[in-house]
Protein backbone atom coordinates (compact mmCIF):
# COMPACT_ATOMS: atom_id res chain seq x y z
CA UNK A 1 0.00 0.00 0.00
CA UNK A 2 0.82 3.61 -0.79
CA UNK A 3 2.14 5.87 2.10
CA UNK A 4 -0.85 8.20 0.52
CA UNK A 5 -3.60 5.80 0.94
CA UNK A 6 -7.09 7.63 2.01
CA UNK A 7 -8.50 6.80 5.37
CA UNK A 8 -10.85 4.28 4.64
CA UNK A 9 -14.48 4.84 5.61
CA UNK A 10 -15.33 1.32 6.58
CA UNK A 11 -13.95 0.83 9.96
CA UNK A 12 -11.68 -2.48 8.72
CA UNK A 13 -9.53 -2.09 12.36
CA UNK A 14 -12.67 -2.43 14.40
CA UNK A 15 -14.11 -5.10 12.62
CA UNK A 16 -10.99 -7.23 12.47
CA UNK A 17 -10.54 -6.48 16.38
CA UNK A 18 -14.56 -7.79 16.92
CA UNK A 19 -14.36 -10.90 14.94
CA UNK A 20 -10.68 -12.13 16.87
CA UNK A 21 -12.51 -11.22 20.33
CA UNK A 22 -15.49 -13.40 18.91
CA UNK A 23 -12.63 -16.09 18.77
CA UNK A 24 -11.91 -15.59 22.81
CA UNK A 25 -15.97 -15.99 23.19
CA UNK A 26 -16.32 -19.54 21.51
CA UNK A 27 -13.12 -20.83 22.84
CA UNK A 28 -15.04 -19.95 26.64
CA UNK A 29 -18.88 -20.82 25.34
CA UNK A 30 -16.95 -24.07 24.80
CA UNK A 31 -15.81 -24.69 28.00
CA UNK A 32 -18.95 -23.28 29.68
CA UNK A 33 -20.72 -25.92 27.70
CA UNK A 34 -18.86 -28.97 29.25
CA UNK A 35 -17.81 -27.52 32.03
CA UNK A 36 -14.11 -28.12 32.04
CA UNK A 37 -11.21 -27.91 29.88
CA UNK A 38 -10.33 -29.97 27.43
CA UNK A 39 -7.10 -31.96 27.43
CA UNK A 40 -3.85 -29.82 29.00
CA UNK A 41 -5.68 -26.39 27.59
CA UNK A 42 -5.62 -23.44 29.24
CA UNK A 43 -6.07 -19.61 29.06
CA UNK A 44 -3.84 -16.56 30.04
CA UNK A 45 -6.78 -13.70 29.75
CA UNK A 46 -5.21 -10.12 29.82
CA UNK A 47 -7.63 -7.52 30.10
CA UNK A 48 -8.35 -3.61 30.81
CA UNK A 49 -8.98 -3.25 35.15
CA UNK A 50 -10.48 0.23 34.24
CA UNK A 51 -12.21 -0.54 30.63
CA UNK A 52 -16.01 0.08 30.74
CA UNK A 53 -18.04 -2.91 31.88
CA UNK A 54 -15.53 -4.55 33.94
CA UNK A 55 -16.33 -5.72 37.21
CA UNK A 56 -13.93 -6.63 39.75
CA UNK A 57 -13.60 -6.73 43.83
CA UNK A 58 -11.71 -3.57 44.66
CA UNK A 59 -8.96 -4.84 46.42
CA UNK A 60 -8.10 -6.39 42.53
CA UNK A 61 -8.95 -2.95 40.71
CA UNK A 62 -6.81 -1.62 43.37
CA UNK A 63 -3.89 -3.62 42.83
CA UNK A 64 -3.99 -4.12 39.29
CA UNK A 65 -4.62 -0.12 38.55
CA UNK A 66 -4.36 -0.30 34.61
CA UNK A 67 -3.98 -4.13 33.61
CA UNK A 68 -4.58 -7.85 35.01
CA UNK A 69 -3.82 -11.23 33.91
CA UNK A 70 -6.02 -14.23 34.99
CA UNK A 71 -5.59 -17.79 34.29
CA UNK A 72 -8.28 -20.43 33.54
CA UNK A 73 -6.98 -22.82 34.80
CA UNK A 74 -7.30 -25.42 37.53
CA UNK A 75 -9.26 -23.37 39.75
CA UNK A 76 -12.55 -21.73 38.39
CA UNK A 77 -16.38 -22.22 38.42
CA UNK A 78 -19.69 -20.25 37.45
CA UNK A 79 -18.04 -19.21 34.35
CA UNK A 80 -20.53 -17.67 32.10
CA UNK A 81 -20.35 -16.23 28.69
CA UNK A 82 -22.62 -13.86 27.06
CA UNK A 83 -22.44 -11.76 23.19
CA UNK A 84 -20.60 -8.98 25.08
CA UNK A 85 -18.14 -10.62 27.58
CA UNK A 86 -18.16 -13.39 30.02
CA UNK A 87 -17.81 -14.05 33.96
CA UNK A 88 -15.70 -16.37 36.45
CA UNK A 89 -15.04 -17.02 39.98
CA UNK A 90 -11.17 -17.11 40.59
CA UNK A 91 -9.79 -17.33 43.48
CA UNK A 92 -7.02 -15.01 44.96
CA UNK A 93 -4.96 -15.50 47.96
CA UNK A 94 -7.32 -18.17 49.03
CA UNK A 95 -10.27 -15.67 48.91
CA UNK A 96 -12.95 -15.94 46.51
CA UNK A 97 -13.90 -13.47 43.53
CA UNK A 98 -16.69 -12.96 40.54
CA UNK A 99 -15.13 -11.24 37.62
CA UNK A 100 -17.23 -9.69 34.57
CA UNK A 101 -15.00 -9.18 31.75
CA UNK A 102 -16.32 -7.46 28.68
CA UNK A 103 -14.61 -8.87 25.68
CA UNK A 104 -13.63 -5.24 24.64
CA UNK A 105 -11.43 -4.89 27.89
CA UNK A 106 -9.42 -7.95 26.84
CA UNK A 107 -5.81 -6.92 25.33
CA UNK A 108 -4.43 -10.77 24.97
CA UNK A 109 -5.38 -14.50 24.77
CA UNK A 110 -3.04 -17.06 24.96
CA UNK A 111 -3.68 -20.66 25.44
CA UNK A 112 0.06 -22.31 26.47
CA UNK A 113 -0.76 -25.90 25.77
CA UNK A 114 -0.89 -25.46 21.81
CA UNK A 115 1.09 -21.92 21.62
CA UNK A 116 -1.97 -20.17 20.78
CA UNK A 117 -2.18 -16.38 21.11
CA UNK A 118 -4.21 -13.24 20.02
CA UNK A 119 -3.11 -9.33 20.91
CA UNK A 120 -5.31 -7.05 20.78
CA UNK A 121 -4.92 -3.35 20.47
CA UNK A 122 -5.75 -1.44 23.32
CA UNK A 123 -6.45 2.22 23.65
CA UNK A 124 -3.68 4.03 25.87
CA UNK A 125 -2.72 7.23 27.37
CA UNK A 126 0.38 9.23 26.16
CA UNK A 127 2.58 7.79 29.10
CA UNK A 128 2.05 4.30 28.21
CA UNK A 129 0.53 1.07 30.16
CA UNK A 130 1.13 0.56 34.02
CA UNK A 131 3.64 -2.28 35.17
CA UNK A 132 1.79 -5.21 37.05
CA UNK A 133 2.20 -8.09 38.92
CA UNK A 134 1.36 -11.44 38.21
CA UNK A 135 -2.38 -12.15 39.16
CA UNK A 136 -1.67 -14.96 41.42
CA UNK A 137 -4.80 -16.71 40.66
CA UNK A 138 -5.04 -21.19 40.13
CA UNK A 139 -1.73 -22.97 40.51
CA UNK A 140 1.53 -21.60 40.04
CA UNK A 141 1.90 -20.24 36.09
CA UNK A 142 3.90 -21.72 33.45
CA UNK A 143 5.77 -19.54 31.02
CA UNK A 144 3.86 -19.68 27.38
CA UNK A 145 6.52 -20.57 24.79
CA UNK A 146 7.01 -17.29 23.17
CA UNK A 147 8.55 -18.30 19.33
CA UNK A 148 6.56 -16.35 17.31
CA UNK A 149 4.28 -19.26 16.09
CA UNK A 150 0.47 -19.29 15.98
CA UNK A 151 0.27 -15.57 17.20
CA UNK A 152 -1.47 -13.20 15.27
CA UNK A 153 -0.84 -9.32 16.33
CA UNK A 154 -2.61 -6.94 14.44
CA UNK A 155 -1.34 -3.41 14.68
CA UNK A 156 -3.80 -0.85 13.36
CA UNK A 157 -1.75 2.50 13.91
CA UNK A 158 -2.45 4.52 10.53
CA UNK A 159 0.33 6.06 8.57
CA UNK A 160 -0.32 9.59 7.71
Amino acid sequence: MSENAPDSLIPYDEIVQEALRAVVGRVLGEVEATGQLPGDHHFYITFKTGAAGVDIPRHLSERFPDEMTIVIQNRFWDLKVQKTGFEVGLSFNQMPAKLVIPFAAITGFVDPAVNFALQFQAQIDEAGPQAHEAAENDAPLAEPVEDGSNVVSVDFSRKK
